[in-house]
């Protein structure tokens, strides 16, 4: 659920989501579609798909229970790079290397002196920040942790809060004068008129509703039909809507 989404606007849905189903085999004894319903609009709504599948794999494979092995972990359906380190590393106390945003430019900064943009993680990353991490497991485990956080209140992307980083003195980027990012920054996606703002209106309609929905109702939510088409084509593919009669539609397993 953190994926791409801020912990406020995680944490309602999250707690509602412990709440019916606190266990991989309470999620997995339900039909897909209400992943989908209970996600809401917290965005991205495949990832309700790969959460659902996932805990089908953890029930039907590792008789309920999360493995805490990294490789088996990266094995669980949407599970990638990320998300099966930082399981591994605060859910299981392991030493291995976390890296998201605010760890790469935490690193970027203290370790080569520049700010990183890049989105993609290299092996070449993933080594330096395990280079870093303390010997001892559950010290690195909080290490890890402190880099995110570091990254997150501390060295954030605009003013950073350099008097109050404890790594002030050894920061490369600070004895390089804090150069500026090179080249250009990251642009902000836009939402308002794309097809993932029409998707979510389509999807907004199916989860409200308990029965199938007919073509004409979901028409009335997107003026262009092109688009609308479009759309709709995109969650039929994705498996997040499955036509349950010719012109009828209904969120997955209903």
């Amino acid at each position: 659920m953190l994926q791409q989404t801020p912990v406020n606007r995680v944490l309602p849905v999250w707690h509602t989501w412990l709440d019916r189903w606190p266990t991989p085999p309470a999620l997995a004894a339900e039909p897909a579609g209400e992943a989908v319903r209970m996600w809401g609009r917290l965005g991205y709504p495949r990832r309700a798909l790969r959460l659902h599948q996932a805990a089908v794999t953890i029930t039907e494979e590792h008789r309920g229970s999360i493995p805490d092995d990294l490789e088996q972990l990266l094995r669980l359906p949407g599970v990638g790079t990320y998300t099966a380190r930082a399981v591994a590393a605060f859910a299981f106390r392991q030493r291995h290397a976390v890296i998201d945003v605010n760890v790469r430019r935490f690193v970027g900064r203290a370790i080569n002196g520049r700010d990183d943009q890049r989105t993609a993680v290299s092996r070449q990353d993933l080594e330096l920040v395990e280079s870093l991490l303390p010997q001892d497991a559950e010290s690195a485990a909080r290490a890890s942790a402190a880099f995110m956080e570091l990254g997150a209140l501390v060295c954030v992307a605009r003013a950073p809060r350099c008097v109050a980083c404890p790594v002030r003195q050894e920061c490369a980027w600070q004895r390089a004068g804090s150069p500026a990012v090179e080249g250009p920054g990251r642009r902000a996606q836009s939402y308002a008129g794309t097809d993932r703002q029409v998707r979510g209106l389509l999807l907004a309609v199916l989860r409200e509703s308990r029965v199938p929905v007919r073509q004409d109702i979901l028409d009335s939510v997107w003026d262009k039909p092109v688009q609308r088409d479009r759309a709709l084509r995109g969650l039929l593919d994705d498996g997040l809507v499955v036509a349950v009669a010719p012109g009828v539609y209904a969120l997955p397993g209903e």
